[in-house]
């Protein structure tokens, strides 16, 4: 099992949810109205007067064999509109219940 956290512009909130869906992934958590910069060349998302837009998160406990095409899902979109903002990461899940 890995762990699928993606950081990203609310613009994305249902195509982000639709990747998922279309990978046979039902469970997720979402966190909304989170604020944040990318490391790069990201904007600011900080809700303010000055960088009114913020992002969301999703983290979602996914099979090894989900991964690999889930994460090229969000990479195309994230090359097809670069200043939304969109970063996925991934790592090891040890157990669960």
């Amino acid at each position: 099992m890995k762990a699928i956290f993606i950081s990203y512009g609310q613009a994305y909130d249902q195509e982000i949810v639709d990747i998922l869906e279309e990978a046979g992934q039902r469970g997720f958590t979402r966190w909304e109205d989170i604020g944040g910069r990318g490391s790069e060349t990201g904007i600011p998302h900080y809700g303010n007067h000055t960088w009114p837009s913020m992002n969301n998160a999703i983290l979602a406990i996914v099979e090894d064999s989900k991964v690999d095409t889930i994460l090229e899902k969000v990479r195309e979109k994230d090359l097809q509109f670069q200043d939304i903002g969109l970063r996925a990461f991934v790592w090891n899940i040890e157990k669960t219940y």
